[in-house]
């Protein structure tokens, strides 16, 4: 049996038109999914990072590698799974306040998750949650019975631990 697993790969790429295309385009063409994807320069002007999540059996995540390889604009990847990692996730939610006791439980809750209230308006409360996975999802099911009206998520960002990094090597 095929055990399926959730893989963050952390990808640097030419900082070029079109490279996000093309890695979307690999996924779609041979019906893989991706859970979320993440895309930003980096301290190097002509690269790019991008963060994606997927998942899939040890076939099918070393399959996703191989072609990511092929693709003329990845300079270099690395599968976060397999090294010891750090990953957060932004997320900003906006939430129904109907009255002072529910504003009061909703700081409480805000504050339990050290989260943080961006922005109250009139019967709303707009706050930022940073965290893992497992702290998102915990956050917005604490948060259900207060009326959640809308909800924006990152995706997975994610960091090798130690000294380990993700860099084009130095030319000697």
């Amino acid at each position: 049996m095929k055990t399926i697993q959730r893989h963050t790969i952390s990808i640097l790429l030419e900082n070029e038109s079109g490279a996000l295309s093309r890695v979307a385009g690999l996924f779609s063409a041979r019906g893989y999914n991706i859970e979320s994807v993440n895309v930003s320069m980096t301290n190097d002007p002509s690269l790019s990072r991008m963060t994606l999540v997927t998942c899939g059996d040890e076939q099918t995540i070393e399959q996703i590698i191989k072609q990511l390889n092929k693709l003329v604009d990845v300079v270099k990847l690395m599968d976060l799974a397999e090294h010891k990692h750090i990953e957060r996730e932004l997320m900003m939610v906006k939430i129904a306040a109907k009255n002072i006791e529910a504003c009061a439980a909703i700081k409480r809750i805000a504050d339990i998750f050290r989260a943080r209230i961006i922005d109250i308006a009139n019967k709303t409360y707009t706050i930022e949650v940073t965290g893992g996975q497992a702290k998102i999802e915990a956050f917005l099911e604490a948060m259900n019975d207060h009326g959640i009206q809308e909800v924006v998520r990152s995706g997975a960002l994610g960091i090798v631990r130690g000294s380990a990094t993700l860099k084009v090597d130095e030319k000697a």
